[in-house]
């Protein structure tokens, strides 16, 4: 596995080179956030075009404890020209208090980008989630596949918002990625 401390190319990569981490104009992070609900994986269903996931599928990201109190993220994706796995690992921390699911993130250096949890299932199984600005949107799940209808509220919802969904990428999941296990290391 390829790891890539200087690259973000996972789902919260946000506005990293702007060091942006506030919340789009109007919207609103969930409140009554809980983070020990949220730790564990999470695969991406859908995100709006980025240089730093370009090629990747199979991604997901997956949320820890840090010792400082912060979350620790492991973001993860497949490029299959390449043939590999790659990884990186940043360092969340909140911005507007812990049960604000408004986040600054950061895969380098001093420099942090926003995580904003726009929606979140009642069980905590599938997110809407913005960097700082409506450049960068992501739809997340806890499984490799997300119902139609749960899709289709979601963009409907960003669309709400003044995302771009039109220009949303379907993110290949389940069955089309490959073990790490399996491809060069």
């Amino acid at each position: 596995m390829t790891r890539l401390p200087h690259l973000a190319f996972s789902l919260i990569g946000l506005g990293l080179l702007g060091g942006c981490a506030g919340v789009p104009s109007g919207t609103q992070p969930v409140e009554n956030f809980e983070l020990e609900r949220y730790y564990g994986e999470w695969h991406e269903i859908a995100r709006l075009p980025n240089s730093f996931e370009e090629g990747l599928s199979c991604v997901s990201a997956d949320y820890s404890p840090r010792e400082d109190g912060g979350v620790r993220v492991i973001n993860r994706g497949y490029n299959a020209e390449q043939g590999q796995w790659s990884q990186a690992e940043g360092r969340a921390y909140f911005t507007q208090g812990s049960e604000t699911a408004a986040l600054k993130v950061s895969f380098f250096g001093p420099f942090y980008g926003g995580y904003n949890v726009l929606a979140l299932d009642d069980d905590y199984q599938w997110s809407l989630v913005a960097g700082a600005d409506r450049d960068y949107l992501w739809i997340l799940a806890r499984e490799p596949q997300l119902d139609d209808a749960t899709y289709q509220a979601l963009v409907e919802q960003a669309a709400e918002l003044g995302f771009a969904t039109d220009a949303l990428i379907k993110v290949e999941q389940g069955d089309a990625c490959p073990s790490p296990d399996d491809t060069e290391r």
